[in-house]
Protein backbone atom coordinates (compact mmCIF):
# COMPACT_ATOMS: atom_id res chain seq x y z
CA UNK A 1 0.00 0.00 0.00
CA UNK A 2 2.52 2.30 1.01
CA UNK A 3 4.47 1.56 -2.38
CA UNK A 4 1.32 2.69 -4.06
CA UNK A 5 1.15 5.94 -2.07
CA UNK A 6 4.85 6.73 -3.07
CA UNK A 7 4.15 6.28 -6.97
CA UNK A 8 0.98 8.50 -7.01
CA UNK A 9 3.05 11.03 -5.29
CA UNK A 10 5.77 10.75 -7.71
CA UNK A 11 3.41 10.17 -10.87
CA UNK A 12 1.82 13.76 -9.50
CA UNK A 13 5.20 15.41 -8.96
CA UNK A 14 6.37 14.23 -12.52
CA UNK A 15 2.88 15.62 -14.08
CA UNK A 16 3.41 18.49 -12.38
CA UNK A 17 6.78 19.24 -13.57
CA UNK A 18 5.99 18.64 -17.17
CA UNK A 19 3.44 20.93 -17.16
CA UNK A 20 5.44 23.54 -15.19
CA UNK A 21 8.28 23.30 -18.09
CA UNK A 22 5.17 22.98 -20.98
CA UNK A 23 3.76 26.26 -19.66
CA UNK A 24 7.71 27.74 -19.63
CA UNK A 25 7.82 26.46 -23.27
CA UNK A 26 4.80 27.81 -24.42
CA UNK A 27 5.05 31.36 -23.05
CA UNK A 28 8.30 31.52 -24.59
CA UNK A 29 6.46 31.27 -28.15
CA UNK A 30 3.63 34.07 -26.94
CA UNK A 31 5.96 36.37 -26.77
CA UNK A 32 5.42 39.05 -29.62
CA UNK A 33 8.09 40.95 -31.45
CA UNK A 34 8.89 44.59 -31.08
CA UNK A 35 8.69 46.37 -34.10
CA UNK A 36 12.40 48.35 -34.35
CA UNK A 37 12.02 51.98 -32.98
CA UNK A 38 8.62 51.04 -31.71
CA UNK A 39 8.61 54.41 -27.98
CA UNK A 40 6.25 54.35 -25.01
CA UNK A 41 6.26 57.99 -23.40
CA UNK A 42 4.37 59.90 -20.89
CA UNK A 43 2.43 62.71 -22.97
CA UNK A 44 1.35 64.28 -19.05
CA UNK A 45 2.46 64.73 -16.35
CA UNK A 46 6.65 65.26 -17.36
CA UNK A 47 9.50 64.29 -15.51
CA UNK A 48 9.74 66.68 -12.09
CA UNK A 49 6.44 68.10 -12.15
CA UNK A 50 4.84 68.94 -9.17
CA UNK A 51 1.32 67.59 -9.23
CA UNK A 52 -2.30 67.20 -7.33
CA UNK A 53 -2.82 63.97 -5.68
CA UNK A 54 -4.92 63.09 -8.55
CA UNK A 55 -3.17 63.29 -11.48
CA UNK A 56 -4.57 62.47 -14.98
CA UNK A 57 -1.83 60.37 -16.89
CA UNK A 58 -1.47 60.42 -20.84
CA UNK A 59 0.51 57.71 -22.86
CA UNK A 60 2.20 58.36 -25.66
CA UNK A 61 3.08 55.40 -28.12
CA UNK A 62 5.18 55.42 -31.73
CA UNK A 63 6.12 53.37 -33.57
CA UNK A 64 2.91 50.57 -33.07
CA UNK A 65 -0.56 50.63 -32.34
CA UNK A 66 -2.96 50.14 -29.05
CA UNK A 67 -5.19 47.41 -29.32
CA UNK A 68 -7.30 46.09 -26.44
CA UNK A 69 -5.75 42.96 -24.35
CA UNK A 70 -7.00 39.41 -25.88
CA UNK A 71 -6.95 41.17 -29.48
CA UNK A 72 -3.51 39.79 -31.49
CA UNK A 73 -2.77 41.77 -33.83
CA UNK A 74 1.19 42.42 -35.41
CA UNK A 75 2.52 45.33 -34.22
CA UNK A 76 0.06 46.16 -31.55
CA UNK A 77 -0.06 46.69 -27.60
CA UNK A 78 -1.63 47.73 -24.64
CA UNK A 79 -0.08 50.12 -21.64
CA UNK A 80 0.59 49.10 -18.24
CA UNK A 81 1.73 52.10 -15.84
CA UNK A 82 4.30 50.83 -13.22
CA UNK A 83 4.12 53.20 -9.66
CA UNK A 84 6.86 53.53 -7.64
CA UNK A 85 8.30 49.81 -9.16
CA UNK A 86 11.98 49.46 -8.19
CA UNK A 87 12.52 45.98 -9.58
CA UNK A 88 11.23 44.97 -12.87
CA UNK A 89 8.46 42.06 -13.14
CA UNK A 90 9.53 38.82 -14.98
CA UNK A 91 9.52 40.33 -18.54
CA UNK A 92 8.77 36.75 -20.45
CA UNK A 93 5.71 36.17 -18.08
CA UNK A 94 2.26 37.93 -18.13
CA UNK A 95 2.46 41.41 -15.99
CA UNK A 96 0.84 41.20 -12.71
CA UNK A 97 -2.33 43.42 -11.59
CA UNK A 98 -1.69 45.10 -8.38
CA UNK A 99 -1.44 48.45 -6.93
CA UNK A 100 1.76 48.97 -8.49
CA UNK A 101 0.99 47.36 -11.73
CA UNK A 102 -1.65 48.86 -13.62
CA UNK A 103 -3.43 47.45 -16.64
CA UNK A 104 -5.03 49.01 -19.25
CA UNK A 105 -6.66 46.38 -21.25
CA UNK A 106 -8.87 48.02 -22.65
CA UNK A 107 -6.76 49.81 -25.00
CA UNK A 108 -7.13 53.00 -22.50
CA UNK A 109 -4.64 55.75 -23.23
CA UNK A 110 -4.81 57.98 -20.61
CA UNK A 111 -5.85 57.62 -16.75
CA UNK A 112 -6.52 59.54 -13.56
CA UNK A 113 -4.69 57.79 -10.50
CA UNK A 114 -4.46 59.54 -6.83
CA UNK A 115 -1.28 59.19 -5.20
CA UNK A 116 -0.42 59.82 -1.62
CA UNK A 117 1.67 63.17 -1.07
CA UNK A 118 5.20 62.85 -1.64
CA UNK A 119 7.89 61.57 -4.52
CA UNK A 120 6.31 59.11 -6.76
CA UNK A 121 8.14 57.32 -9.87
CA UNK A 122 5.71 56.32 -13.25
CA UNK A 123 6.80 54.24 -15.93
CA UNK A 124 4.94 52.62 -18.87
CA UNK A 125 5.61 49.50 -20.00
CA UNK A 126 3.61 48.01 -23.48
CA UNK A 127 2.14 44.35 -23.11
CA UNK A 128 1.15 42.03 -26.02
CA UNK A 129 -1.93 40.89 -25.58
CA UNK A 130 -1.58 38.43 -23.02
CA UNK A 131 -0.01 40.91 -21.03
CA UNK A 132 3.22 40.13 -22.15
CA UNK A 133 5.72 42.68 -22.27
CA UNK A 134 7.19 42.43 -26.19
CA UNK A 135 10.74 40.74 -26.87
CA UNK A 136 13.26 44.06 -26.50
CA UNK A 137 10.34 45.65 -24.26
CA UNK A 138 8.75 48.76 -24.87
CA UNK A 139 9.36 50.67 -22.03
CA UNK A 140 9.29 54.26 -20.96
CA UNK A 141 11.67 56.00 -19.28
CA UNK A 142 10.98 56.26 -15.67
CA UNK A 143 9.85 59.81 -14.88
CA UNK A 144 9.64 61.44 -10.93
CA UNK A 145 6.59 63.24 -9.96
CA UNK A 146 6.12 65.38 -6.87
CA UNK A 147 2.18 65.44 -5.35
CA UNK A 148 1.10 67.96 -2.78
CA UNK A 149 0.11 68.17 0.41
Amino acid sequence: MRLIVNSKKALFGLALGLVSLSTFASTESLISKAPEGAEVYFISPQDGETVSKTVTVKFGLKGMGVAPAGIKKEATGHHHLLIDVDKLPDMKQPLPANEHIKHFGGGQTETTITLKPGKHTLQLLLGNYLHIPHDKPIMSKKITVTVKE
